[in-house]
């Protein structure tokens, strides 16, 4: 097995699907003749991801409206969530593309991962079948799985404090980063709220918008805007 096969835990009888859900259309684009890419396949990837979580919502949440289901499954299934698979996966640095994708920062890119990670859904699709297909598709978003049923409800926690805090004063909150660690496939990030000065709190996540959401959450608890200010 490939060292991305052995990541995804599945091996392809084809190799030439696996290719070519690896291969970024810069690569046809710089050098001026065809070569397959990756854009039919993700063409059906995403296709086979809709329907996977679509069913998987419909199962788990049989209380919930189409409207709930709808925004459940736009969390699920978001540019930036599926960044975050094919980063955990280290998907970009198995990627075949043009040198100029690449020197403008194309291995990181959120469309071009998150377009790889449905390719690869959609090879594994074709190489396989449906029900490995979801077995792959589950097992990446488990943990936003497990997420999603502890709090099924479509919170805003970056809102919520910002419309909280503005019913004091017109000054919105601020979230600044102050740390970034892990290899690339597996960052951590550290942000802290401040508003008019208060540091209210700090938040650590996988994306900086996790660590902001996390901060934004902590903020609301403590309460910290609250707090009497020392006598000048």
């Amino acid at each position: 097995m490939s060292p991305l096969e052995e990541r995804i835990g599945y091996k392809f009888r084809n190799s030439l699907l696996l290719a070519e859900a690896l291969t970024h259309p810069s690569v046809s684009h710089e050098t001026q003749r065809y070569h397959f890419d990756n854009q039919r396949l993700e063409f059906l990837g995403d296709a086979v991801l809709q329907l996977v979580i679509t069913e998987y919502l419909f199962r788990h949440f049989g209380g919930e409206a189409e409207g709930q289901l709808t925004k459940l499954r736009s969390r699920l299934v978001s540019r930036e969530t599926l960044k975050m698979h094919a980063a955990a996966l280290d998907l970009g640095r198995y990627l075949l593309m043009g040198r100029g994708e690449e020197a403008t920062g194309g291995r990181e890119r959120t469309s071009t991962l998150a377009d790889a990670f449905e390719a690869l859904i959609g090879a594994i699709y074709l190489d396989s079948d449906l029900e490995t297909a979801k077995k792959f598709i589950l097992e990446q978003a488990r943990t936003d799985l497990e997420q999603i049923i502890a709090e099924p409800v479509d919170i805003n926690p970056k809102g919520q404090l910002q419309e909280l805090l503005q019913s004091i004063s017109p000054s919105s909150p601020v979230y600044e980063l102050l740390s970034q660690s892990g290899p690339e496939h597996d960052k951590t990030f550290v942000v802290q709220a401040v508003w008019e000065g208060i540091v209210l709190s700090r938040g650590s996540g996988r994306s900086k918008k996790q660590a902001e959401t996390a901060a934004a959450l902590e903020a609301m608890k403590l309460k910290r805007w609250k707090k009497p200010k020392p006598d000048a």
